[in-house]
C-alpha cells in the first residue's frame, strides 16, 4: 500500500449541543474504518456526564470501545439537551439499544490527565487535535504542570508532539458575529489563540454554514441496520426533516485529508479575538494561524463526501 500512516488524532467536543459533533465522529471513525485515522482519545468539553456516555455509544457502535475520554473541569453547558442521554439510555426489555460501559457515574480521567498521557506516549511532532466545542480543554492543557506523564509543562509538551490543530472556532467573512464556540468559554479561546505554539487552521463559521447535512441522507442512508445512535440523535434533535451545518466535520476532514484540495487556507497570520467575541485574522508571514474557506465547486464535493463517508456501514 502506498498509504501514508494514519493520522493520529484526539477529537475534542461538546458533544450534545448540536448533532454535528456526532456526525464529525462517525466522520473519524469511517475514516479510522478506511486506514486514514487513528483515534487516540476524545476530550469532552461539555459540563454534562452523558456526553461521555454518548460519546462511548458511538465508540462502541464502530467497534472501539477502549478510545480512552477525557471529561471537562469547571467546564461550561452543563444543560443535558436533546440526545445524549435519550439515545444512550434506550432499552429493549432491560438490554440497552446501544451497548457501551461509560456511565454518568463513570469516573473518568480529565481532560487534562488524557491529553498529557497520550501526547507523552506519541512520537515527537506526529499529532493532530481538532476542537469543534469549546477550547477550555486545550487552555487546561496548556496551563498544566509537569506531571507522572511528562517532565515538561503543557506548552512544551503541546509544541514537541503535537504537529497540527485544526478548530471549529470563530468567524471570518465580512458581516461576522460572535462565533458560540469561541464565546462560550471566551478566556480559554483567547489563551489558545495567545498561546497553542503549533499551526492552527481555523474552519469559521461560514464554511459550515454553506455546507449542509442532508436529512434526507438520515431517511434513506442508515437502513443498514436496525437502529443507528447517530441517526436516531439527528433525528432527536430537531424536527425531520431539516439539513444541518456540518461545522464540526469540516475541521474533521481537513486534518485527516489536508493534501486533497478540498479547502483554500488563508495567508498565515495571528488571530485575535476582541472583547465582543468577533474573530479577526491579521496577516504576516511568520503567523501560525489560518482559516478555511471554500468555493462553490468544493462544497458540492465535500458535501458528497460527507454523505458518502458518514452513512457507511461499519467495520467495512
Amino acid at each position: 500500500s502506498f498509504a501514508n500512516e494514519p493520522v493520529r488524532l484526539i477529537y475534542d467536543t461538546d458533544l450534545g449541543n448540536d448533532i454535528d459533533d456526532a456526525l464529525a465522529l462517525s466522520l473519524i471513525h469511517e475514516l479510522q474504518d478506511r486506514g486514514e485515522v487513528e483515534l487516540l482519545g476524545v476530550g469532552i468539553s461539555k459540563a454534562n456526564e452523558w456526553a461521555a456516555v454518548y460519546t462511548d455509544v458511538i465508540n462502541t457502535f464502530y467497534g472501539r470501545p477502549d478510545i480512552p475520554i477525557g471529561r471537562v473541569e469547571n467546564g461550561k453547558k452543563p444543560e443535558e439537551y436533546k440526545f445524549n442521554r435519550q439515545v444512550s439510555d434506550r432499552k429493549i426489555g432491560d438490554k440497552f439499544v446501544y451497548p457501551h460501559d461509560v456511565r454518568p457515574d463513570t469516573v473518568l480521567p480529565t481532560a487534562t490527565q488524557m491529553y498529557r498521557k497520550i501526547l507523552a506516549e506519541q512520537p515527537d511532532n506526529s499529532v493532530v487535535i481538532s476542537v469543534v466545542g469549546f477550547t477550555t480543554n486545550l487552555a487546561h492543557l496548556l496551563e498544566s504542570k509537569p506531571d507522572e506523564f511528562s517532565e515538561l509543562n503543557g506548552v512544551d509538551l503541546v509544541q514537541k508532539k503535537v504537529k497540527l490543530l485544526t478548530a471549529m472556532v470563530g468567524a471570518f467573512s465580512p458581516n461576522r458575529k460572535p462565533e458560540y464556540n469561541a464565546v462560550v468559554d471566551a478566556e480559554a479561546t483567547r489563551t489558545l489563540f495567545a498561546k497553542w505554539p503549533t499551526e492552527i487552521w481555523a474552519s469559521g463559521y461560514e464554511v459550515g454554514l454553506s455546507i449542509k447535512y442532508p436529512g434526507r441522507s438520515i431517511i434513506e442512508d442508515f437502513g443498514y441496520v436496525k437502529d443507528h445512535p447517530v441517526a436516531e440523535a439527528y433525528r432527536l434533535y430537531m424536527k425531520m426533516p431539516y439539513d444541518r451545518p456540518t461545522w464540526d466535520l469540516n475541521a474533521i476532514l481537513h486534518a485527516v485529508r489536508p493534501d486533497r484540495g478540498y479547502y483554500q487556507l488563508s495567508d498565515p497570520g495571528t488571530i485575535t479575538m476582541d472583547k465582543e467575541g468577533i474573530t479577526m485574522h491579521t496577516p504576516h508571514k511568520d503567523g501560525l494561524h489560518r482559516y478555511q474557506w471554500v468555493t462553490e465547486t468544493q462544497r458540492t464535493q465535500i458535501r458528497e463526501l460527507f454523505v458518502q463517508l458518514v452513512s457507511a456501514p461499519p467495520g467495512k
